[in-house]
């Protein structure tokens, strides 16, 4: 019989202290950090939070150019422009203040975006992260149904549960190797 290894342990802790269903969550970044997974429907509502912060956003931009534009012309090519930057510009600047990887869908379901690589803080990419969050996850979920393919790619952030990752540091199980992470540096 093999003694069990340090992932064992981590899970059998994790299941005695938070349920089988958080159990079968726990992994680890490509570093070796142990992180637990955001379930689905915390992803879920973390997301919908987000993308009706975003829809609420867009339409006060369009309201307020309506405004801005009621008793004068706009062409069609500048009315176009601004919606545009309205539809792409509006989750960069919400971007803004997701660096840390907790927009207000994440706030609101204690979860956190983090880097796959090593579970730290999105930062700059924040922006650009909510852009494909907002915007272009909806637009490849609709090309995906309509065109019925799947596609593939790499991840390389993921949405974590934030309070049971920080209890389960705190209980001491830090990285896979048992070697906590300010040492190895």
């Amino acid at each position: 019989m093999r003694a069990p290894s340090r992932m064992d342990v981590a899970r059998q802790y994790v299941e005695q202290q938070f349920g089988p269903t958080v159990a079968k969550r726990l992994d680890t970044f490509e570093d070796g950090t142990f992180y637990i997974t955001a379930g689905g429907w915390a992803r879920l509502l973390s997301w919908l939070v987000d993308f009706v912060v975003y829809l609420f956003c867009a339409f006060a931009g369009f309201i307020a150019l309506v405004l801005a534009t009621y008793d004068r012309e706009v062409s069609d090519n500048t009315a176009t422009l601004i919606v545009l930057g309205l539809l792409f510009g509006v989750p960069i600047l919400y971007g803004l203040f997701f660096g840390n990887g907790r927009g207000l869908g994440a706030v609101l379901t204690g979860t956190r975006l983090v880097r796959l690589k090593n579970g730290h803080r999105i930062g700059v990419g924040a922006c650009w992260a909510m852009l494909v969050r907002t915007v272009l996850f909806p637009l490849l979920i609709t090309a995906l149904t309509v065109g019925g393919s799947t596609g593939s790619g790499s991840l390389t952030r993921i949405s974590i549960d934030d309070g049971a990752t920080r209890r389960l540091h705190a209980a001491g199980f830090l990285r896979l190797d048992g070697v906590d992470s300010d040492r190895r540096r």
